[in-house]
């Protein structure tokens, strides 16, 4: 797992097409630091796994002659990465430079001169001076996921000390002058391909972002890549589509989203700028649904409430009411007629929502009779805060107006009956909708990742949250 937890990070990175993101998520030198730190093990790990062939050959050495020798048996014991960097290549992609690690390895030897002289023994060996560069393209594959890819690698050893257990004293000049030579070339051989396999083996970790993560039964939000990043040499932003959508259809709304840019903040590791145009996709969906609204009777009225739905209640302010249907429990139905809208202002998020609210009497056999329909335009103040790896959110009433739509018992004056549908929206509705609200619409995540000490504030025309995270797996 060659930098997962880095590039799981960084490697949220849009395709080309020409749409504005509805989600731009920023990544900081923070956020690479901290990738840094978890790869430093990761490529440990990676590097212990180098496998070096058996080397073998013959030399001349004065007075001796003809010698045959063979390393055979040799192990990696320990690599160590003392330089780490990861940089951002403007306008090109990531940077992995290791340079003065070393490698410490052992294995046997044996040599054969003279026809029938042999000799043997082991030895260990430092590799001293390892330099790894390489660079690594991000791209997105055809689901709308990122994948990675080795643009360039280089490798070098600078040098080699070897130490030999074993065999006469004259051997180790032979040791010294060719095999040194001979392990170097083995190793730098097999550094690069290492390093592309680890580049590659995150490709199944990065098909773990949730592209399309399903919300409810209604609804899914999906984070495929819209554009390509934009790299500087201290951060890379990226564009997600972040458009809700109905699982059973996939149905564009009749707006689209504005081009928005993150603030230039640092000092967290993540930035995730959620826009209006997703807050209102979602409203647009639910509205398409037909979800947006509620059947409201009397036993959802807290008891201790004076005011009952019935129409001795109603009849108070609507005479006729009480005179055609006494003594009968009342039904509301509050829906929506169109898509709420909800805007994002410094420090405030509002939604207004266009509804009626059509009264209805419950007849002693069950069948409603329509007393009136009234227009209802309310709007509401909504809090909105990260749960885990979620958005969720509240809402309390800011105003609500009430005008007569369609009456079926005559004439009458709606406002008297504010209170009441004051009443209704607090005690009922909103309630409701908040049990809904705190369940959360899913942030775009890849594999265990976490965040940390999440901060969310509301910027104009869209959310702003900072954060740092971790990868627990």
């Amino acid at each position: 797992m060659f930098l997962c937890c880095f590039l799981a990070l960084v490697a949220l990175i849009p395709s080309s097409f020409s749409t504005n993101p509805g989600v731009v998520v920023k990544l900081t030198e923070k956020g690479l630091e901290y990738g840094r730190q978890l790869g430093v093990a990761s490529i440990q790990q990676k590097l212990k796994t180098i496998t070096v062939p058996d080397i073998s050959g013959a030399e001349k050495v004065p007075p001796i002659g003809k010698v045959q020798y063979s390393l055979s048996n040799m192990k990696i014991r320990d690599v160590g990465l003392p330089q780490f960097e990861v940089d951002l290549v403007p306008g090109t992609g990531v940077r992995l430079a290791i340079s003065n690690a070393f490698i410490s390895m052992d294995g046997d030897w044996r040599v054969k001169y003279l026809k029938f002289m042999k000799d043997h023994g082991s030895f260990d060996l430092t590799v001293k001076g390892l330099t790894v560069i390489t660079s690594i393209a991000i791209k997105s594959d055809e689901t709308g996921r990122p994948s990675v890819s080795n643009i360039n690698c280089a490798a070098s050893v600078s040098s080699t000390s070897i130490k030999f257990h074993g065999g006469a004293s004259w051997l180790y000049n032979l040791f010294t002058t060719f095999i040194e030579k001979g392990l170097r070339n083995a190793l730098q051989k097999q550094i690069c391909p290492l390093v592309a396999d680890a580049v590659s083996d995150l490709n199944p970790k990065l098909k773990t972002l949730n592209v399309l993560a399903k919300v409810d039964q209604y609804a899914e939000i999906e984070y495929s890549m819209v554009s390509s990043p934009t790299v500087s040499k201290s951060s890379i932003d990226f564009s997600l589509k972040g458009e809700f959508y109905n699982i059973a259809m996939h149905q564009e709304p009749p707006f689209a989203p504005s081009a928005f840019s993150l603030p230039p903040e640092v000092s967290n590791m993540l930035y995730i700028g959620v826009s209006t145009f997703t807050a209102n996709s979602a409203a647009f969906v639910y509205n398409k649904a037909g979800v947006l609204s509620l059947y409201i009777t009397d036993d959802m009225v807290p008891k201790s409430s004076p005011i009952r739905l019935n129409t001795r209640t109603f009849g108070a302010f609507v005479p006729q009411i009480a005179k055609s249907f006494p003594g009968l429990l009342m039904k509301l139905l509050v829906k929506t007629v169109k898509s709420p809208v909800i805007t994002f202002e410094p420090n405030n998020a509002t939604i207004q929502t266009a509804g009626t609210v059509t009264a209805y009497a419950i007849q002693p056999n069950a069948t409603l009779t329509p007393l009136f329909v009234l227009n209802l335009d309310s709007s509401v103040s909504a809090k909105v805060f990260v749960s885990g790896m979620s958005i969720a959110g509240s809402v309390t009433l800011n105003k609500m107006d009430l005008t007569l739509g369609t009456s079926y018992v005559g004439d009458f004056q709606v406002r008297p009956l504010d209170n009441i549908f004051q009443m209704v929206l607090k005690v009922v509705v909103i309630p409701k909708l908040n049990a809904k609200l705190a369940k959360g619409y899913p942030l775009p995540t890849l594999g265990k990742m976490k965040l940390v000490n999440a901060q969310l504030q509301v910027l104009k025309d869209y959310m702003l949250i900072g954060t740092d995270v971790q990868f627990t797996g």
